[in-house]
């Protein structure tokens, strides 16, 4: 390693270093947090001003970071966050942590990466760190980050150095957070990595070196794959236990007192948030770009994205059996967000499910606990409903899609004339269990 990676080093050794944070939001944020804890000065840069003037006056807006841990950062002055780029050369590390969504043709949308590039490329200076955490493509680090770092004849490896971690943030996890989960890296040239890895060292439990920027990437789109996939396999096992008139959660259970080669996955009304139904796309569009199709990619989102319309479909066979029509009835949802115990909406399934059955006429209602307005297709926002025993059974229909661990299963059974259950959110409720049906 030369002289500049030895000196930036001995800096994040001593913790000297500065390091700006390019996104505010479930993955920066957390992270600006850990390097902050461990003596670093850290800036955070984000776009929205309601943001920056949360973290600056010691608010968190992520759910799984306290404001008690960001204000006493902020009074120490080792956290500060700002909109703007300024003062980016001055600093030894940029972590870039921005939204990489796909576009309506599934293609990868790169945008904002290359927006923060074009700012940071204009600062760089020799003896920076940039890392970028955002999920993409195989190829992107080395493929728009690093000609663009390097178009005014700064190296990677020799003047400045280049790595990929991608983000692993499992929101609403109270075991696993940012700085006991194992983090990947890999970087551009073996200088690159170990300077990157003595970085994250500082301030989490385990750092997993691999070879280069492109495993690295690949890393977190087989993990999140891996999840996609069998989630779509274990849909389709749902949706073939019905047709068999079997209790497709009474076959997982089964299946999972082998103690080896099984795992539990879960069916459901479809799959959300920013990775799992976003990161194989990335996958398969790179891969149709070397004249390859991903079929079982393609295969699992077909399956996975259909479940809204079966969650739909059921509800509306479950009205008939009572003499109903959807349209008219009164359709209570119960959980919005697109996993337990979060208040992210992001790509959840029940603004598919909702869409569907309001298309249908139903009067459709919503309870999130961590939710307190919805909007669907860029409509009028939707209030949330009072969970109470009378909106309970004044609804025809109330349709758990979120099964969120604060509510009281046996009121909610107790008092529904009708409960609809996607996730075997009931399973333990025993009063009631004939007006219960589930996915």
């Amino acid at each position: 390693m030369n002289r500049l990676g030895r000196e930036l080093k001995d800096k994040i050794a001593r913790k000297d270093g500065h390091i700006v944070v390019v996104g505010m939001g479930y993955v920066g944020l957390p992270m600006a947090v850990e390097f902050a804890k461990v003596g670093f000065r850290v800036t955070g840069i984000d776009v929205n001003p309601d943001v920056v003037a949360g973290i600056r006056s010691g608010q968190s807006h992520i759910s799984d970071v306290p404001s008690a841990d960001v204000a006493p950062l902020v009074r120490a002055e080792r956290l500060w966050a700002q909109s703007d780029y300024g003062g980016c050369a001055d600093v030894d590390a940029i972590l870039i942590c921005v939204p990489t969504p796909l576009r309506k043709t599934k293609d990868p949308d790169v945008s904002y990466i290359v927006a923060a590039l074009d700012q940071i490329a204009g600062q760089l200076r020799r003896g920076q760190l940039i890392v970028l955490e955002s999920t993409t493509y195989p190829g992107t680090t080395e493929e728009v980050l690093r000609p663009r770092l390097e178009a005014d004849g700064l190296r990677a490896g020799r003047d400045f150095f280049l790595a990929f971690s991608p983000e692993r943030v499992d929101p609403g996890n109270p075991k696993f957070l940012t700085k006991n989960t194992p983090k990947v890296v890999g970087g551009s040239t073996p200088a690159c990595t170990e300077v990157a890895v003595h970085l994250y060292r500082q301030a989490l439990d385990s750092v997993h070196a691999v070879s280069s920027t492109q495993v690295a990437e690949m890393v977190k789109l087989l993990e999140n794959t891996f999840r996609a996939v069998n989630i779509g396999l274990v849909n389709e096992i749902a949706l073939m236990c019905d047709k068999l008139q079997m209790d497709v959660w009474e076959v997982i259970d089964g299946a999972a007192t082998k103690p080896f080669g099984f795992m539990r996955f879960y069916p459901g009304p479809g799959i959300g948030g920013h990775c799992i139904p976003l990161d194989p796309h990335y996958l398969s569009w790179k891969l149709k770009t070397l004249n390859y199709s991903a079929r079982f990619i393609e295969l699992a989102s077909e399956i996975n994205g259909n479940m809204p319309q079966v969650v739909a479909g059921r509800s509306a066979d479950l009205l008939n059996r009572v003499k109903k029509s959807v349209n008219g009835s009164r359709i209570l949802v119960l959980g919005v967000a697109y996993k337990r115990d979060t208040s992210d909406v992001r790509e959840s399934p029940a603004l598919d499910v909702i869409r569907l059955l309001q298309a249908q006429r139903a009067r459709v209602g919503f309870h999130d606990p961590f939710v307190a307005q919805l909007r669907v297709d860029g409509e009028r926002p939707m209030r949330r409903t009072p969970l109470t025993p009378k909106n309970l059974a004044a609804a025809d229909l109330v349709l758990i899609v979120t099964d969120h661990s604060s509510y009281d299963y046996d009121t909610i059974v107790r008092h529904a004339r009708l409960v609809f259950d996607t996730r075997a959110a009931t399973k333990n409720v025993k009063a009631g269990r004939s007006k219960v049906h589930r996915l």
